[in-house]
């Protein structure tokens, strides 16, 4: 089968398309062909090695897992021995976790583990840009920040995979929503239900005279200390990007201040946890009440491409790779 690779660190370049053996599903496992994946700043950050901390985890000197890529969408072409849940045939999206290996025409996975029967009005491309950004918007929102219905919320980064995921979220659990992106996105992130749109290029969105139950950093741009000023009593900084200021604010806050810091580790989470987040999005999106956001697709042999553009910073929303999908992408 082909796959895309990453076996030395560095820019896009190192990005390649290999010929490599196609998996064989243990007793509990499922072979599923793969129509699409995603490029997300997490398969950005295990390519290029540039943060010593995610290298303690993809490997010091070399990547740990050469072949790239969590989320999948796809048909199950053989089941292992002992598999119950799943049939021949059957149409199933997921995410194989941080072991990586999504990015390739074939894909191995537990039949518990993070994967879910895919709606039958979501093509495969739709799929993985729903999973894509809602996987870790979805526990941070819900779980974290526990968004209930007249609460206020504001968004920073609100165009990316994550932001866009959030901006949905937020709306579908009746929260009002203030977004923050550039001014090319103000546009996109209105038509996604937010009430209020902050452009970062002209306004800091933390001189704000509004104050929020939460703020939800997408994109790791801000901080608790700069952020807490506009938070009410009993607020929370959430943001998905792990620092050493915002972990130790994490312990202490709950103990000494009004207001509270976090962070989620989403992709630690158990296996049929993210597994019925899967299904709840895919639920979700069929049912017209979330709207996948993909910036471009690309094909296999245009992975270094799609990693330079997630690298660029400015995409919306997801950016997509098709391997031969049976749905014409978009």
């Amino acid at each position: 089968m082909q796959a895309i690779t990453s076996r030395t660190y560095g820019a896009p370049e190192v990005v390649r398309l290999e010929e490599v053996a196609t998996p064989v599903p243990k007793n509990h496992e499922v072979l599923i062909r793969n129509y699409a994946t995603v490029v997300s700043g997490a398969e950005s950050t295990a390519r290029s090695g540039a943060d010593p901390f995610a290298r303690l985890y993809f490997g010091l000197t070399r990547p740990r897992f050469p072949i790239l890529g969590t989320t999948f969408a796809g048909e199950i072409q053989a089941i292992g021995d002992a598999v119950t849940k799943y049939q021949v045939g059957d149409q199933v999206m997921g995410s194989v976790g941080p072991t990586l290996g999504a990015h390739a025409e074939y894909v191995t996975t537990s039949e518990d583990g993070i994967i879910a029967t895919t709606p039958v009005v979501l093509p495969p491309t739709d799929a993985v840009a729903i999973l894509d950004g809602a996987l870790t918007a979805l526990p941070f929102l819900r779980d974290a920040a526990a968004l209930k219905a007249g609460q206020t919320i504001l968004i920073n980064g609100a165009s990316g995979a994550v932001g866009t995921a959030a901006v949905q979220l937020a709306k579908h659990f009746g929260a009002v929503v203030t977004a923050v992106c550039s001014t090319a996105n103000l546009d996109l992130v209105k038509s996604l239900g937010a009430d209020k749109v902050i452009d970062y290029t002209t306004e800091d969105f933390t001189d704000a005279a509004h104050a929020y139950d939460v703020v939800f950093d997408a994109v790791g741009k801000s901080s608790y200390t700069r952020s807490r000023k506009i938070l009410k009593p009993a607020g929370i900084y959430l943001t998905t990007v792990p620092t050493i200021p915002v972990l130790v604010w994490t312990l202490l806050t709950p103990l000494l201040g009004k207001t509270r810091a976090g962070i989620v580790f989403t992709g630690l989470r158990k296996p049929p946890a993210i597994a019925a987040d899967v299904q709840f999005m895919g639920d979700l999106a069929a049912s017209g009440y979330f709207v996948p956001v993909i910036d471009k697709t690309y094909r296999l042999n245009e992975a270094a491409s799609a990693h330079a553009h997630v690298e660029s910073g400015h995409k919306k929303g997801s950016v997509v790779i098709s391997l031969d999908s049976p749905v014409l992408p978009r």
